[in-house]
């Protein structure tokens, strides 16, 4: 009888992760298969190609930059759960980097892998309740929260989220951070369409510029 080898934490980890990667690739390609094969139509193969070509190459780098952004914060098993579950930047790493603060425990120990992991589950169990919760209870209250009113409060949620997380964060590394900030407050100033389009990217770029400068600080003792 063959013995079948006992994987470690982390190789379960990474097996899982892949497994499930592949099923999300898989369930993200087949809602267009499906779409073709109920309507009998095929796509214009010239005119797709031409829009991958002009997206693709921004997506591939985005997608390196955040490989090597988000793991060491996130840890493996909190990277593949946030990217099979999405929202990482507003709501995934806030959650891991908040809940390891709490719990005393650095991003690259195995203690921090576990409750980075956890939380991020936990957000995610959450996220899916408040919406089902929110399409039965909410969504008869569609025209009261919609209005210009009320809309213009809930306008200010998450930049009031992310300003009481950042503040936390930000005092405890005020010379890392003041570079940082003050180029992305730069940044999103002279150029408005980065609100809107390229939020995403800028948070990896945020992420660099801080390496960046701690490194230079750290060389000149300022650290």
């Amino acid at each position: 009888m063959i013995k079948r080898k006992e994987l470690t934490y982390m190789e379960s980890v990474h097996r899982d992760g892949k497994i499930w990667g592949l099923v999300l690739c898989g369930a993200i390609l087949l809602f267009p298969i499906i779409a073709c094969i109920i309507f009998n139509v095929l796509p214009k193969w010239s005119a797709l190609a031409e829009g991958l070509i002009a997206v693709m190459p921004m997506y591939w780098a985005v997608a390196v930059i955040e490989i090597i952004t988000y793991v060491p914060m996130l840890g493996a098993g909190g990277t593949y759960l946030s990217f099979v579950t999405g929202n990482i930047s507003n709501l995934k790493l806030p959650c891991a980097l908040n809940a390891m603060e709490i719990a005393n425990v650095k991003p690259s120990s195995e203690e921090g892998e576990i409750i980075s992991t956890i939380s991020i589950a936990v957000s995610s169990i959450v996220t899916t309740l408040i919406i089902i919760i929110g399409l039965f209870a909410i969504a008869p209250l569609g025209d009261v929260l919609t209005s210009p009113l009320v809309k213009s409060a809930f306008d200010q949620v998450l930049p009031a989220l992310f300003g009481g997380l950042g503040v936390v964060f930000l005092a405890k590394n005020l010379k890392i951070a003041i570079v940082p900030c003050l180029l992305m407050l730069v940044l999103f100033i002279a150029i408005p369409a980065l609100d809107t389009s390229m939020v995403g990217i800028m948070v990896p770029v945020g992420v660099v510029v801080s390496i960046v400068v701690a490194r230079i600080l750290y060389k000149k003792g300022m650290l």
